[in-house]
Order: C-alpha cells, then sequence, then structure tokens
C-alpha cells in the first residue's frame, strides 16, 4: 500500500506500472529532478490533481496484482 506522502520516485520503485497511472493522470514529470524530493500530495497540487483519488487508483492496481 502507498501514500500520497511518498514521492514520486518511491511509487515507482514500488511497482512501475505506478508510473502509468500517474502518466494516465496528467503527471508527465516522471524524469523530473523534484519526482526525487516532492511528494506525490505536492505533485498533484502543482498539476491540479487530485491526490486522494490518485492514491485510491493506485493502491486499488496494487490491490488488484496480489
Amino acid at each position: 500500500m502507498v501514500n500520497k506522502k511518498m514521492n514520486i520516485m518511491e511509487l515507482i520503485q514500488t511497482d512501475e506500472g505506478i508510473a502509468d497511472i500517474l502518466m494516465d493522470a496528467g503527471m508527465h514529470c516522471l524524469g523530473c529532478v523534484m519526482a526525487h524530493t516532492e511528494d506525490l500530495e505536492q505533485a498533484c497540487a502543482v498539476h491540479g490533481i487530485d491526490a486522494d483519488a490518485l492514491i485510491a487508483k493506485i493502491n486499488a492496481y496494487l490491490d488488484a496484482k496480489k
């Protein structure tokens, strides 16, 4: 299970498929230097994305893989 306080790189290291979910949500900055320092909640605020909804989608994806 992941949370919105994890940075982008931590999320992708958890499961590479999360990158596709982030890209589909409009977060195309996966290679950005900020991906190493910003947490998901901060990145979502910058991009106008609902962090809670995105984290729920990511966790549903991870649950489905179990």
